[in-house]
């Protein structure tokens, strides 16, 4: 299994919003030059995430992304869903009741929603922080 590129750009854009002064906005060029990307590819992503009511823009020069719930209420599995969307990963092919392969895929699937859903972006944006602290002594 493997998410899309985008979910990547999303979860790294996350955590930079996260790291920012609560309040301030980060506008896409520097979102995108950030990971070496277009700022035309990354607005796509940004849109997504702000219609998962992830992030909120604020249009104009002094404009941009800023994170805009609770930065302690924000999983892993909710960016994800805002990129990937919910669907789930595996649907048997065979369709016939009682599909052993089927609940086998379908309990994994619930038990990496559990772990994502449990993991917050905070911890690691703080991880992040104490690291880049650490590399500038």
């Amino acid at each position: 299994m493997k998410y899309s590129n985008a979910t990547n750009y999303a979860l790294h854009t996350m955590i930079h919003l996260m790291l920012q002064p609560s309040g301030s906005s980060v506008g896409v060029q520097e979102l995108a030059e950030m990971q070496h990307l277009s700022p035309t590819y990354l607005s796509k992503v940004l849109t997504k995430l702000t219609k998962a009511g992830l992030i909120e823009s604020t249009p104009g020069a002094k404009g941009g992304y800023k994170i805009s719930r609770t930065k302690h209420e924000i999983s892993f599995l909710d960016v994800i869903h805002a990129i990937e969307g919910e669907t789930s990963l595996f649907d048997c092919t065979i369709h016939h009741e009682g599909c052993l392969i089927e609940s086998v895929m379908r309990q994994a699937e619930e038990n990496m929603k559990d772990e994502l859903g449990s993991k917050l972006l905070i911890d690691i944006a703080k991880e992040a922080e104490s690291l880049q602290k650490l590399a500038k002594k």
